[in-house]
């Protein structure tokens, strides 16, 4: 590393010597303290790099070393369980608050791993080849793969034990080959195929797998004003949803928030292997008070995480809360660069930052043959629920969902607060497709009549509220009333409660299917001179309250508060 010396600082923009050894998104140490950098840009002879840390201090002369490598990850079985910053530096035990310089030397190789060859000496293997397997925390078994770019024989493998992560466990056409794996953090991780037969990614949340669903490698863009109830969805997702691996991005959100994910998951069960939750999870957690351009680093972080873990094999799903304040972030690094601004002060190249990201979602076929998939989900926080501003008209332009949620709703105590006008799913068409080859038609024609019946719903309203429900007709008062049965007694889900908290698809189904069978019976008793009064009058408690009081996977608990309340309409005369 050549010395260089710093020029100016302004915020984290800091701008040096060119050294003649440095290159774009380099690491760079500024000060005596080594506060880390990465360049951004290289103009003459003055390198302009974003610092990662708090630069107060830093002056004009202090020292500067490129470090002539590009910024990246440590990636091992210690990720599993851990907390980390945007540069993916341990958080545990480094005290209240990190001084400049001193988490880069911080390393999660101190543990030791249980190693398990699976190929002997001398065997040819190919890239994404696996050499063995390490047991993480929890049930998950990981794979040690063979590096991108290599192939050949085995040259040795180490024998069965436990072995830190740094430690060199196979030798492969003379590449030494680790527990561990060092890789670019702006770089995708190689892949031999994308795409392939589309599988739903189930979230436990009924107004998303009934009728917004996501495909596994799909992406989501989540936006709504505050108090919509944004952080409380994607934590849900982060709980229940039946990926493997959750990545989970607190991006400028507020401190408090992230100790409540920490804390939750910490404490809770996993459904599907009796574990605690959070060993098949990793939190990149950059609070607002917590720097600035680590945000913009923790992004990608975070993606390249999800994609080691994808390369195992594994379905990992990417949570970002909120990509409006790693939008924020660039902003304002564009604006002490003097770069020209774009709408609403944005740099220039906001939409494609925002692609790049997106686009490291997929399905894949791995280079070892496996299948795995990477799903983004990305919290967007427009300023006063302006869903027109740029972030959130970029993001929709990138990814396959939407679920938009609506403050009328949040208000109303509607949780989730998804708007079922305001969103959409690119991927309930090839989800469609593959049920419908796999025998289930049910499920299309489930999701159509729901939809139908929100929409029919909603029409009638604006005119409710102006003349009145008594004013229509009797079959527009049913309509209307099949409206508020599916909003309350399937869409509607209390986080709090434990027999709601997660619907399995089984019960997803049974619900969507006892309301609509409901629906038809009051269309059925006002259709034989049975006054939509009287209809209104009937206490539909038994299938309101069936999400609640039954448990996740019990249909039928479902079923008999079905027959109780057909049993009930048909008593009227």
């Amino acid at each position: 590393m050549r010395p260089s010396r710093v020029l100016r600082v302004a915020g984290p923009l800091v701008e040096m010597e060119y050294a003649g050894d440095t290159a774009m998104h380099d690491v760079v140490s500024l000060g005596e303290s080594g506060i880390p950098g990465e360049v951004v840009s290289i103009s003459g002879g003055v390198v302009t790099a974003q610092s990662y840390e708090y630069t107060g201090g830093l002056a004009p002369g202090d020292a500067a070393r490129s470090h002539g490598e590009p910024l990246s990850a440590t990636l091992g079985p210690g990720l599993l369980g851990g907390v980390f910053d945007g540069l993916l530096r341990p958080l545990s035990g480094s005290g209240d608050w990190l001084l400049p310089g001193a988490a880069t030397r911080a390393r999660t190789t101190d543990r030791s791993w249980s190693f398990a060859p699976t190929v002997g000496e001398g065997v040819q293997v190919a890239e994404g080849g696996v050499l063995g397997e390490v047991r993480g925390r929890g049930p998950l078994r990981l794979r040690v793969l063979v590096p991108p770019g290599v192939s050949g024989a085995v040259n040795g493998i180490a024998s069965p034990g436990r072995y830190r992560q740094d430690a060199v466990v196979a030798v492969v056409d003379g590449a030494e080959v680790r527990i561990s794996a060092v890789w670019p953090i702006r770089r995708p991780r190689p892949v031999r195929a994308r795409g392939g037969e589309p599988e739903p990614l189930h979230t436990g949340q009924r107004v998303i797998d009934l009728l917004f669903p996501v495909a596994r490698g799909g992406t989501v863009a989540v936006p709504g004003g505050f108090g919509t109830g944004k952080t409380m969805l994607l934590q849900q997702i982060a709980k229940w949803c039946d990926a493997d691996v959750i990545v989970y991005i607190g991006c400028g959100e507020r401190g408090n928030e992230m100790a409540d994910v920490i804390a939750e998951l910490s404490t809770l069960e996993d459904p599907r292997t009796g574990g605690r939750l959070a060993d098949r999870t990793v939190t990149v957690a950059n609070t607002s008070n917590m720097p600035l351009m680590a945000r913009e680093a923790g992004i990608h972080t975070g993606a390249t995480v999800a994609e080691y873990f994808r390369d195992m094999g594994l379905d990992t799903v990417v949570i970002a809360d909120s990509t409006s304040r790693w939008a924020e972030a660039l902003r304002e690094f564009a604006s002490r660069t003097g770069s020209l601004p774009a709408e609403e002060g944005y740099p220039a190249g906001l939409a494609s930052a925002i692609a790049a990201f997106y686009e490291r979602a997929g399905a894949v076929t791995t280079l070892g043959g496996h299948r795995g998939s990477v799903t983004v989900i990305g919290a967007v926080s427009p300023p006063g629920g302006d869903l027109t501003e740029p972030v959130t008209a970029h993001t929709e332009r990138f990814v396959r969902d939407l679920w938009s949620l609506d403050r009328d709703l949040a208000y109303a105590r509607h949780y989730p607060a998804l708007s079922w006008a305001g969103s959409f799913s690119r991927d309930a068409a090839p989800l469609t497709a593959r049920r419908m080859a796999a025998g289930e038609p049910a499920w299309s024609t489930r999701r159509d009549r729901l939809a139908a019946v929100l929409a029919e719903a909603d029409r009638l309203t604006d005119l409710v509220d102006l003349v009145g429900i008594t004013a229509l007709p009797d079959p527009e008062r049913v309509s209307v009333l099949a409206g508020r049965l599916v909003r309350e007694g399937v869409l509607q889900q209390n986080a709090l409660s434990a027999n709601d908290a997660y619907c399995g698809p089984d019960k997803a189904a049974a619900l969507a299917d006892a309301v609509l069978a409901v629906i038809d019976r009051c269309r059925e008793r006002v259709g034989s001179d049975v006054p939509a009064a009287a209809v209104e009058a009937v206490d539909f408690g038994p299938v309101l309250r069936a999400r609640e009081e039954v448990g996740p996977h019990d249909t039928a608990g479902v079923a008999a508060r079905r027959d109780t309340m057909l049993a009930r309409l048909e008593e009227l005369r």
